[in-house]
């Protein structure tokens, strides 16, 4: 089979394996609870998404490229996904299939334009990790450039051959599925999808340049690398190019390999507290944050040090191809979101998100206040053991109930988000994944209490801030007043109340699609029934059946888009 041949299927695989799934959740998560039949979907959801877990590793692990992120991302969710889904995904990474070496050596010969032998001094064949987009081998540089760069063992990063083309297609088809998300109005109106994939596709595009990602590792090396518990590699740029990355071996632990952490006297709840707060450090101080610390780009490397009795340790990371940055503005409402909930403020909370973009300036967020505080008062502070020991009919009730409150939200995903919220997700189920007791809020409440004491300094402004608008709305009063009384004398006041009459016409349209559904179900079952004796009748019934159908699927959709 030809290239293009090859790609055209790996496009059709992508694109059937989404619909195929895509129109199962419309079945079931939709259609299905819309004619309350929705405890046929909650029955069988966790099998179901055990199922497409377990054919999305297939998938990913055949296909590579874009997909393996994509799996890596659910694979982290272990504090919002269950674990019999997240084990499905685990080790993706490390099931990506090595590419033979000799393919290995021509693309790093014609990328660095010599021979492997001239360009180091030993290259070690068998691959040290094999990842979706590269590959990386073990080597030793050659002793003229060792004493130019002080350097010894090496890693060599080289691309996959053909790995731009497998993107090009991955996002061609990430696109494509981008498209009929945005077409479901249940996700049309909370995030714009095609933007999305165009936020991930530009990201995908900077993790294949691996110019892009020394320049990276240099700048996060800047900010970072002179603290004592951070450390990076350093980049020999003699050995790099576009396409062939040169770095300092700097393999140690696996941030997640829990056993080699307690051997070497480490403690696994002392990393997960100590990771929490390097990425928080990252994401509302620096604002340059590491987009993608899955266990393979963290390393935990025990360092000696001669005023302690016992080997301190430090994180080492690697592979800045993802790396995300967040602007002053967005950094002060994810600062004040923070504050919020180490402070358990439900009102501070939805007015940070707000101002983070995820809430839109029309919400009306008067009952998700209410269900943030009652949120606050029942869960905060419990770490995700004790989470696991709540009654689960007190979360099933408590999410019906929130869920109806935030479906009926405007809220978007606002852009520049998808790295910040990928990067939180890796963050919290690493950490949960090292110590089942973690407690995210003793990592929050430290470094939230750092933060209002930084805002302490604004607190004068804000004041000022708040007397002027109080003198404002004063003065504006007594006009108001004698307003509202000279309209109460001509009788010419009225009241109304928007948020029940859309109540009053959301129940009669529901109570007209209720009445269509039992007219739809009658017709068909006694067009059914009729068609054993009077066929001819019972198939005008059958097809006079699919009016009330008709009304009971699109009315809603009618309705809003007449506005209604």
């Amino acid at each position: 089979m030809t290239d293009d041949a090859l790609m055209k299927a790996r496009y059709r695989r992508i694109t059937r394996f989404a619909a195929r799934y895509l129109v199962q959740a419309w079945w079931y998560e939709l259609f299905l609870p819309r004619f309350g039949l929705g405890w046929i979907s909650a029955r069988g959801r966790t099998r179901r998404l055990e199922r497409i877990a377990q054919r999305f590793h297939v998938l990913a692990v055949d296909l590579g490229g874009l997909m393996i992120k994509v799996g890596q991302f659910m694979s982290s969710r272990l504090d919002v996904l269950p674990p019999s889904i997240t084990k499905q995904l685990e080790g993706l990474q490390d099931e990506v299939p090595a590419v033979p070496f000799a393919q290995m050596r021509a693309r790093a010969e014609a990328e660095l334009g010599m021979p492997l032998e001239r360009a180091f001094a030993r290259v070690d064949e068998r691959p040290l990790a094999a990842a979706s987009l590269g590959q990386a081998h073990r080597a030793t540089l050659t002793d003229e450039l060792a004493a130019e760069t002080g350097l010894s063992a090496v890693v060599l990063k080289i691309q996959r051959p053909g790995i731009d083309r497998i993107v090009d297609v991955d996002l061609r088809a990430l696109r494509k599925v981008g498209v009929w998300l945005s077409k479901v109005a249940l996700v049309r109106d909370r995030v714009d999808m095609p933007s999305l994939v165009e936020e991930f596709a530009i990201t995908s595009l900077e993790e294949i340049d691996y110019l892009h990602e020394a320049a990276n590792s240099e700048r996060f090396a800047a900010d970072f690398g002179g603290e004592g518990g951070v450390a990076v590699p350093e980049v020999v740029w003699e050995r790099t190019t576009r396409r062939v990355l040169t770095l300092q071996d700097v393999t140690a632990i696996k941030i997640n390999d829990v056993d080699a952490l307690r051997a070497a006297g480490i403690d696994p709840s002392e990393v997960a507290a100590r990771f929490a707060a390097v990425m928080f450090d990252q994401l509302f101080d620096d604002g340059f944050f590491h987009a993608d610390p899955h266990p393979g780009n963290v390393f935990v490397t025990p360092v000696s040090t001669p005023d302690a009795a016992t080997p301190a340790w430090r994180f080492t990371f690697i592979d800045f191809g993802m790396m995300g940055e967040v602007p002053p503005s967005l950094r002060r409402g994810l600062r004040r979101v923070l504050i919020a909930a180490a402070s358990r403020d439900g009102k501070g909370l939805v007015d940070g998100i707000r101002d983070v973009g995820v809430l839109l300036p029309s919400a009306d967020t008067i009952q998700l206040e209410r269900a943030m505080t009652q949120l606050f008062s029942r869960f905060g502070g419990m770490g995700f053991a004790e989470l696991q020991e709540v009654d689960p009919r007190e979360f099933r009730s408590f999410a019906i109930e929130f869920g109806d409150v935030v479906r009926a939200l405007p809220f978007q995903l606002p852009e520049n988000f998808l790295l910040i919220v990928r990067a939180m997700s890796l963050t919290s189920g690493m950490c949960s994944a090292l110590d089942p007791s973690f407690n995210i809020w003793d990592a929050v409440e430290p470094y939230a209490q750092r933060l209002i004491r930084e805002e302490s300094g604004n607190t004068a402004q804000a004041f000022v801030r708040e007397v002027g608008a109080v003198a404002a709305v004063t003065a504006r009063l007594p006009r108001r007043a004698d307003n509202l009384i000279s309209r109460l004398e001509e009788g010419s006041l009225s009241v109304e109340t928007p948020r029940i009459e859309r109540r009053l016409r959301d129940l009669e349209r529901m109570i007209r699609r209720v009445v269509s559904s039992v007219l739809f179900t009658g017709l068909l079952v006694g067009g059914v029934l009729l068609q054993v004796e009077q066929s001819v009748l019972g198939t005008i019934l059958m097809i006079v059946s699919v009016v009330p159908l008709s009304h009971a699927l699109l009315a809603g959709f009618i309705a809003r888009r007449n506005g209604a």
